[in-house]
């Protein structure tokens, strides 16, 4: 399957756990708590973080999304 924006099955997994639960922000536990059967993910959401799509807070401790990462998730394709 091809991922939008070069983005990995579990990087979106994580950007559409913002979506499911209706968040712009999330704590690292949270995070880490997110199930893919290709892996966890706070290491995908650091990733995103180095891409723009996830901001970290001064403590590092929770992550929010930017603006790309909310017009990315603003997308509905209808089949």
């Amino acid at each position: 399957m091809l991922m939008p924006n070069g983005l990995t099955p579990q990087e979106l997994r994580v950007l559409q756990e913002f979506r499911r639960i209706g968040a712009e922000q999330m704590s690292i536990e949270q995070i880490v708590a997110i199930k893919h059967p290709a892996g966890g993910g706070e290491a995908p959401a650091w990733s995103l973080a180095d891409k723009g799509y996830l901001l970290a807070d001064d403590t590092r401790k929770s992550l929010a999304l930017t603006e790309e990462a909310k017009a990315l998730l603003s997308y509905n394709p209808e089949p």
